[in-house]
């Protein structure tokens, strides 16, 4: 039976740069998930009717729960078919393939992503739409309008469906479908990568470690790494649990210390990588070699053509623009097209739907093609696999050939986690109002050469989205970036991303802290970082 439920809206229901988040406690209000997921149905409007939507999550702590009143509600709305994933596990990238294989009207995608899990952790929602990416700006803000207009939600009054059983039952004249939520995936990734020659590199002594952190990649990861490719129990941390096992699902050196730990020890492995909550972002490191993941993207585009998928060349790189521009190198040699975006994925979908672009990536560890719209932390982790297997080379080797032809742009990212919200968006509105008179300044020799305040014009739909970061451009090729991220779920984080470029012929073995120290400097004093936040050092140096 269908039941329409008042509601009063809640206040705080506008989406961030990936979705709806906050704390769990938040969404346990009563109404609180059902009124988001209406406003996300009311949006979409008569496209539902009928229509198949995909459901899954990373399988932190209320992704059940949730998972079980989106179906009602869908039923209830008017969808014909949701595909959800068997347990309520579905990767991010598993979610954009199985809306675009099954020409889906869209896609709910239960998961705060990196954020920590639990009673006590986060939660979140994502819309994406049918192309397989997340919803745009203007949906995204349709949705907050229409939530703090809501006076109802529909939902269906029905027995719970078996997460855990594969089949079909029927709600009401709505089919659902607990699928497989790794085996389309892997599939795609067959048919993209050499999986002969990677199998071939590991028969001759190539070795290769996973940590899955406890989070929605284990299963993928088991299926592709282990039963597929032959790598004898390398995936660790392989069954998702609702808190990550206590841990924080962020592929990064400190939440993947023993990993890296690991790859800098004797007899370490050949590659080792970990993806986060809801597989996404990668970490890559060889034996004795971190690789950047603004590096990463720029190599990973150089030698894309080496796996099958890509045998034709790529069309072109679109970064972030907090990234840095070590890919932008590539594509100038490549003869391809490079286009700067601003942080989110988002921005990525159109590029990639009209053909402009073949990968993408992010600074905060997210790298992908237009095999899917979202970033893929498997996918990158499998295109190192097929360069490792194809050049037979370390990736230690790989990194210092790439510096030895492009050049070297050393980059890192500090983040001021937790800071007063009013504080924060004080010293980001003072760095823009003084930007006009930033050219020309220097401090310890460094000189700013431009300033400005991104605005991204996307060259498909004609939209432009402002206030997207503050950039400092410095003599040299070395630049800073301000920026307040949108993926936390209480206070503000402010992120200042710093970039020092060295020519092939430059210093290219230098420690990154010390290669960026003249730019940190400069960076502390433009913006009075510690004078206006009392925070004498970043929470998080990556």
């Amino acid at each position: 039976m269908l039941r329409t439920v008042a509601v009063t809206p809640f206040s705080d229901q506008k989406p961030g740069t990936s979705g709806l988040r906050k704390k769990v406690a938040v969404f346990q209000q009563p109404h609180y998930a059902e009124t988001f997921i209406q406003a996300v149905f009311d949006e979409v409007g008569d496209a539902r009717k009928g229509a198949t939507l995909v459901i899954g999550g990373d399988g932190r702590f209320l992704n059940r729960e949730v998972i079980g009143r989106a179906i009602r509600m869908a039923a209830a709305n008017g969808y014909g078919r949701v595909l959800v994933g068997q347990g309520g596990i579905l990767s991010t990238p598993a979610a954009s393939h199985l809306i675009r294989l099954n020409k889906a009207a869209g896609g709910l995608i239960l998961s705060a992503s990196h954020n920590p899990g639990g009673p006590n952790g986060d939660f979140g929602i994502k819309y994406n739409i049918a192309n397989g990416g997340p919803a745009p700006e203007a949906f995204t803000a349709a949705v907050h309008a229409r939530s703090q207009a809501l006076a109802e939600y529909r939902i269906l009054d029905a027995a719970e469906i078996d997460l855990d059983r594969l089949g079909d039952t029927r709600l009401s004249d709505t089919v659902v479908q607990v699928v497989d939520p790794v085996a389309d995936y892997a599939a795609l990734m067959e048919t993209l990568f050499d999986f002969d020659a990677i199998r071939a590199w590991r028969e001759a002594g190539g070795r290769f470690v996973f940590d899955a952190m406890h989070a929605v990649t284990g299963p993928y990861a088991t299926e592709i790494f282990e039963r597929r490719l032959g790598f004898a129990d390398c995936v660790s941390n392989g069954v998702p649990l609702e808190d990550f096992g206590g841990g924080h699902p962020d592929p990064n050196l400190i939440h993947a210390k023993a990993l890296h730990d690991r790859l800098m020890g004797p007899g370490a492995p050949d590659l080792g990588a970990a993806s986060d909550g809801d597989g996404d972002r990668n970490l890559i490191i060889g034996r004795g070699r971190f690789v950047n993941p603004s590096d990463s993207l720029a190599i990973l585009a150089a030698n894309a053509h080496l796996a099958p998928g890509y045998r034709d060349g790529i069309k072109g790189i679109a970064r972030s623009m907090p990234t840095s521009r070590a890919a932008d190198r590539v594509a100038e040699a490549l003869g391809v097209e490079l286009h700067e975006t601003p942080t989110g994925w988002k921005f990525f979908g159109n590029l990639l739907d009209a053909g402009r672009v073949t990968l993408c990536g992010e600074e905060s560890a997210g790298t992908g093609s237009d095999h899917v719209r979202e970033k893929d932390g498997l996918w990158a982790i499998l295109l190192w696999l097929n360069i490792l297997a194809a050049r037979r080379q370390s990736v230690d080797e790989i990194v210092r050939e790439h510096w030895a032809t492009y050049g070297r742009n050393y980059h890192g990212r500090h983040d001021y986690e937790g800071l007063d919200t009013e504080v924060a968006e004080g010293l980001v509105a003072d760095l823009r109002a003084g930007l006009a008179s930033l050219p020309g300044r220097s401090i310890d020799g460094v000189t700013v050469t431009a300033a400005d305040d991104f605005a991204y014009h996307d060259p498909i739909d004609g939209s432009v989205s402002r206030h997207q970061g503050i950039r400092i451009d410095l003599a040299g090729g070395s630049r800073v970036v301000f920026r307040l991220s949108g993926t936390g779920t209480s206070g503000a984080t402010l992120r200042m991303y710093l970039e020092r470029y060295e020519p092939p012929e430059g210093d290219l073995d230098l420690d990154q802290a010390e290669a960026l120290a003249p730019v940190v400097r400069l960076a502390n004093e433009l913006a009075g970082i510690a004078a206006r936040t009392g925070r004498a050092e970043p929470d998080v140096v990556t």
